[in-house]
């Protein structure tokens, strides 16, 4: 069933037109991604459909009794209102009755003799029975919980921008909704969340729409994706890796239908030429032929940012960190933590949300002391930071302004130069755009600029705070393929798995207490090992158990199938084998390159022993399944 309807939408800002003429409809099954490069008015169209914004022209028709509910990428919040009260936020009957029930019953915790309170609680509960509340705040509970807010009472202007994202982000989950449409969900949220985000809305029944950058996120939630370019929607079916052929499709019949028009124009501009004269009807058809082909002329060209950037010579010594250790108010967040970075590592940090990852990086940069260990940056070493946070960006600035306070131009790889400007267009700033105030930028183009006033740096390592926060997919598939060529050390902390996958080699975990775990590969082979190591310690606690009764009683024949964990084992143990390998390899390498560092030298060799070890066992335990699996076999 169709739930709203758009037709012949058009929206301009001074002179960008964002979308021209566009139309379509979501039905009440429809999970939609939007996509698009930064700039292009997604978040605008967003606002369109949730009535916050007036468009130019055209209609949004939505249909009878249907409840739109809209998260913002910037919400609104109320210093004063508790972490329900913001949650509960809304002019509904059953919002305003949540909203006073827990103002009440805080009331009530501080004053448990007030009578007055008491019976107003007992009112206010029978309300909540009858509208079936209990259900809906107890929900909201829960999601808060997954969000990772568990304090109820706290006052919204006590938290970090991040926790209040996500404030927001349950109170549009809780709010029951026909379509929910949510501007950048899994901005500020980490891994775990992010998956229990994935299959909340997998599940949810009712019409998502929504802006992400996070391609897996895509990939597991969404059957339809929508694209913003040039000012056009285009509407495929499927999720994001679907959307990718389509597209691919769709531009090459593009170009196919354009290289046609161009052969007739070029055929009816001879004749033009050979001169025409318009005395008769059939001339007169093919002039306005010709000029109708001549206006009917398609963009083919793509937005497409381009980063094409040398980097500043990197000496021997990196970054070496020593037993380094830092707390905050006696919570210890890094504790005695040793690495040594080294020239081309690809370095990925996880964690929860407050865990110290960010602090990590601003130990490195100086910003912050450790309480405890030392921490070395190699004399050649130029740190180019992107963080969370846009710097100290003059928004009065023009945009080339700024990018020349950096530098006026960079090395290329090539050997050759590549001034401000250039690299402005190929980070798709027109040279209109160039001397447009940053105020008047989008907060994606922002981002965009941001970046490249870091590239324009030179920089030879690399540190990424959360770089896939509000940068569209496009830049981001290009910023990873600049990374692949990057000639330094790359540092990234991000909650996107697909990013990690697709650039790290090595992934660092905060667990608890500070510890920081060394873990090989991306962000999915970490969560394997993770997984092998649960399960190695369940069947460790089962073998524990048993082994005294092994002792005394005489061992039963083995039933000739595969156990569920065995059957797993059996199934991964390739991919574990190959990670560890390719750990020996990259230890190997190390080895290698350590040159006069015999300390360094001594403790890679020690780790390149405990990995041969490792994989002995390892091959020992493929060598049983495979025979146990062959047994199997025969005796079907």
């Amino acid at each position: 069933m169709n739930i709203l309807s758009i037709e012949k939408l058009s929206k301009s800002y001074g002179m960008k037109n964002l979308f021209n003429n566009i139309s379509f409809g979501i039905d009440e099954n429809d999970k939609i991604g939007l996509i698009g490069v930064n700039g292009t008015g997604k978040s605008t169209f967003l606002k369109v459909i949730a009535g916050l914004e007036e468009a130019d022209e055209g209609k949004v028709m939505i249909g009878n009794k249907i409840e739109v509910q809209y998260l913002s990428q910037n919400p609104h919040f109320d210093a004063v209102d508790t972490v329900l009260d913001q949650v509960f936020k809304g002019y509904s009957p059953i919002m305003k009755l949540l909203r006073e029930y827990e103002q009440v019953l805080a009331a009530v915790s501080h004053s448990p003799e007030n009578e007055n309170l008491q019976k107003q609680l007992i009112v206010l509960s029978q309300q909540m029975d009858a509208m079936n509340g209990w259900q809906l705040e107890s929900e909201a509970k829960i999601i808060l919980t997954q969000l990772g807010i568990t304090d109820f009472s706290a006052k919204v202007g006590t938290l970090s921008g991040g926790q209040r994202k996500r404030i927001a982000l349950a109170s549009a989950l809780i709010h029951p909704a026909d379509l929910l449409i949510l501007d950048e969900p899994t901005n500020h949220i980490d891994n775990d969340t992010v998956a229990w985000l994935e299959d909340y809305l997998h599940k949810r029944k009712g019409a998502l729409l929504m802006i992400t950058h996070d391609r897996y996120f895509l990939d597991r939630v969404v059957n339809r994706i929508i694209e913003l370019d040039k000012g056009n929607l285009y509407s495929y079916t499927g999720n994001y890796s679907l959307f990718l052929e389509l597209k691919m499709q769709r531009e090459a019949d593009q170009e196919a239908s354009e290289n046609k028009r161009q052969n007739l124009l070029r055929n009816e501009l001879a004749w033009m030429r050979r001169g025409a004269r318009a005395r008769t009807t059939k001339q007169k058809a093919r002039i306005e032929r010709f000029e109708k082909l001549s206006d009917e002329k398609v963009d083919l060209s793509h937005d497409k940012v381009e980063i094409t950037a040398g980097a500043s010579r990197l000496g021997r010594k990196i970054i070496e960190l020593t037993d380094v250790s830092k707390s905050f108010e006696g919570r210890t967040v890094i504790q005695n933590f040793s690495y040594i970075v080294l020239r081309d590592d690809r370095m990925g940090i996880i964690g929860p949300n407050g865990s110290g990852k960010s602090t990590l990086l601003n130990l490195v940069t100086q910003q912050l002391s450790p309480d405890s260990g030392i921490i070395e940056i190699g004399q050649t070493v130029k740190i180019g930071y992107f963080s969370q946070e846009n710097g100290d960006m003059d928004e009065d600035l023009r945009v080339i302004e700024y990018i020349k306070e950096e530098a006026n131009f960079i090395p290329s790889a090539d050997g050759g130069v590549i001034t401000a400007s250039q690299m402005l267009e190929r980070f798709l700033f027109s040279p209109e755009m160039q001397w447009t105030p940053i105020r008047k930028l989008s907060g994606g183009e922002k981002r965009r600029l941001y970046l490249l006033r870091i590239l324009m740096g030179s920089p030879n390592v690399l540190l990424l705070d959360e770089p896939t926060n509000d940068l569209d997919i496009q830049t981001l598939t290009i910023l990873e393929d600049y990374l692949d060529e990057f000639p330094g050390a790359v540092i990234v902390v991000s909650h996107d798995r697909y990013f990690l996958d697709r650039v790290v080699e090595k992934v660092f975990a905060f667990e608890d207490s500070g510890v920081i775990r060394q873990y090989v590969g991306g962000y999915t082979d970490y969560q394997n090992t993770m997984a092998l190591e649960a399960r190695g310690e369940e069947d460790f606690q089962e073998k524990d158990i048993s082994v005294e009764s092994a002792q005394v009683e005489r061992p039963k024949e083995r039933s000739r199938k595969f156990t569920f964990k065995e059957q797993k084992e059996y199934e991964e143990i390739d991919a574990v084998i190959a990670s560890v390998e390719n750990e020996i390899q990259i230890v190997s390498n190390r080895i290698n390159s350590t040159g006069s560092n015999f300390t360094l030298l001594q403790e890679l060799t020690e780790l390149q022993q405990q990995l041969e070890k490792k994989l002995a066992e390892l091959f020992d335990r493929w060598t049983y399944l495979n025979e146990l699996a062959e047994e199997i076999e025969n005796n079907k």
